[in-house]
């Protein structure tokens, strides 16, 4: 980097809001807000299968009679004295469908509501002179949320076959979680400080940035345990980066007051201590 680059540029303000988040991560109300999207998680995952498991499972196996490819394997199998590959391949395929789903879901539930305490967590103490110039964000971060859910949901049924190609399971996966994250957090990291001029600007500018995040996200995501912890700290990546490349942002160039924001003047949140 040439002397002076802005800290939020490539790949070293990636690098530094991974670095942030971790230490945002330790303290005891952001501990506490990993609750919240795990027990949504959990429960949505518990109500998914005592409701889906049987008749996803049904219908994947009337559906499965139908592949000649299973069947032929299938019957192979069992005439050589394996096993019945129905038996295992039915299973998995509903815990690939219904899974994504609750995960999804708390990942939903972390930009909606878990990023707001983010934001007031880390506005302060990281960002105090990064003034709070957003409109209509719960709105912004609501309808982005369900589009983003909409466009995952349907991409993942849609490629779902493909997982039988080695190794597009692993791809596909890290693609549509890359994407749910980068996609989803990115707006709400920066609805509530950014006007729309701002936002529509930063996400232009840092497009690839917020992309590697979601990307490093998806990639921890393949981890399990992983998923307690996952959805806050992808949000406060996200925060950081957001926060740390809009302050970079108007320290290179002051915001044009937005005369519909009422108050022309912003006024940054106090630091705390």
């Amino acid at each position: 980097m040439p002397p002076g680059t802005p800290v939020s540029v490539g790949f070293r303000g990636v690098a530094t809001a991974f670095k942030r988040a971790a230490v945002s991560q330790c303290h005891p109300s952001m501990l506490f807000a990993l609750l919240l999207p795990f027990l949504i998680v959990f429960v949505g995952a518990l109500l998914l299968l005592w409701f889906g498991w049987t008749p996803l499972t049904q219908w994947l196996a009337a559906q499965a009679a139908q592949w000649e490819i299973v069947n032929d394997v299938d019957a192979w199998l069992v005439a050589v004295g394996l096993f019945s590959i129905k038996l295992w391949l039915i299973p998995i395929l509903a815990c690939v469908i219904l899974l994504p789903i609750s995960g999804i879901l708390g990942l939903a539930v972390a930009a909606v509501f878990v990023m707001p305490i983010v934001l007031r967590h880390i506005g302060p103490r990281n960002y105090p002179a990064v003034a709070r110039m957003g409109r209509h964000a719960t709105i912004v971060s609501t309808w982005n949320a369900i589009w983003v859910m909409a466009a995952f949901a349907l991409g993942w049924g849609l490629t779902l076959p493909l997982w039988l190609v080695p190794p597009m399971a692993v791809l596909l996966s890290v693609f549509w979680w890359a994407f749910a994250f980068s996609r989803m957090l990115r707006i709400d990291a920066i609805v509530d400080h950014a006007s729309p001029a701002e936002r529509e600007l930063l996400l232009a500018r840092h497009n690839k940035g917020f992309w590697m995040i979601g990307f490093v996200c998806a990639v921890i995501n393949l981890l399990p345990p992983a998923w307690i912890v996952l959805p806050v700290y992808s949000a406060l990546v996200f925060a950081h980066y957001g926060l740390n490349a809009l302050e970079d942002m108007r320290r290179a160039q002051p915001p044009v007051p937005d005369p519909l924001a009422g108050d022309p003047r912003p006024i940054a949140a106090p630091p705390v201590p």
